[in-house]
């Protein structure tokens, strides 16, 4: 019976981008092509919104000028409407923008939608970045406000470190966003939560929360290929 594959992350995160994906267009597709993936859809608690992302690779001559970035998106249920969330991470540029996109060659930007919350007000999602052939990886917090559309993007601040792995909610403070921090080959963990201003707490005995529901269609997983203009 065919299983289906383990799902790699770089940073084993327990929400794994399509890493699969990313190494095997990599290694076998030619270079100037341009591809694209579709991530499976997350419902709202409340039924009234899903979040899904789509990425965007394109195969380089090398390895060192392939790119991987992506748009993330939010639809409303009941009217139909499609919002952008726009993370403004170090690496982050939706690759759909009709213009403004800048030269960042060997870069790996991945958003992808990991909870709601509990009321399904706001969305946390996965901001991966790093750089083809780099030791350095690490996760931003991406938060989306329901009601006013703001968007805000968070990393631990004032803590050593060169992975961050976003991992939920914090239980103990639900409107926090809860990071595991470790500097690579260094077996010591560290856990912390930041706030939407941005302010970078120490969590101890602290567990992730997620709420909402994933949703695979048709449409989820490697799209048509074309080649780049």
């Amino acid at each position: 019976m065919n299983q289906p594959p383990v799902q790699l992350d770089p940073i084993d995160s327990p929400f794994p981008v399509p890493w699969n994906w990313v190494l095997t267009t990599q290694t076998e597709a030619p270079a100037a092509s341009l591809h694209t993936y579709r991530t499976s859809a997350l419902l709202s608690p409340d039924g009234h919104y899903i979040a899904y992302s789509r990425l965007q690779m394109q195969v380089g001559t090398d390895i060192s000028r392939s790119r991987v970035s992506s748009a993330l998106f939010v639809e409303n249920l009941q009217t139909r409407e499609l919002r952008t969330v726009s993370p403004t991470s170090p690496l982050s540029n939706n690759p759909f923008a009709a213009q403004g996109e800048s030269d960042l060659a060997g870069s790996i930007a991945i958003a992808i939608p990991i909870a709601w919350s509990e009321t399904g007000d706001r969305l946390l999602c996965r901001e991966f970045e790093s750089r083809f052939a780099a030791s350095h990886a690490s996760d931003y917090a991406v938060v989306w406000e329901q009601f006013s559309g703001n968007v805000y993007t968070l990393a631990p601040s004032f803590v050593n470190y060169t992975n961050a792995v976003l991992l939920g909610w914090s239980q103990q403070y639900p409107d926090r966003a809860l990071f595991r921090c470790c500097n690579l080959g260094d077996p010591e963990v560290h856990y912390c939560t930041v706030d939407l201003r941005g302010q970078t707490h120490t969590a101890t005995e602290d567990q992730p929360l997620t709420f909402g529901l994933i949703k695979t269609h048709l449409w989820s997983g490697p799209q048509a290929s074309s080649r780049a203009s």
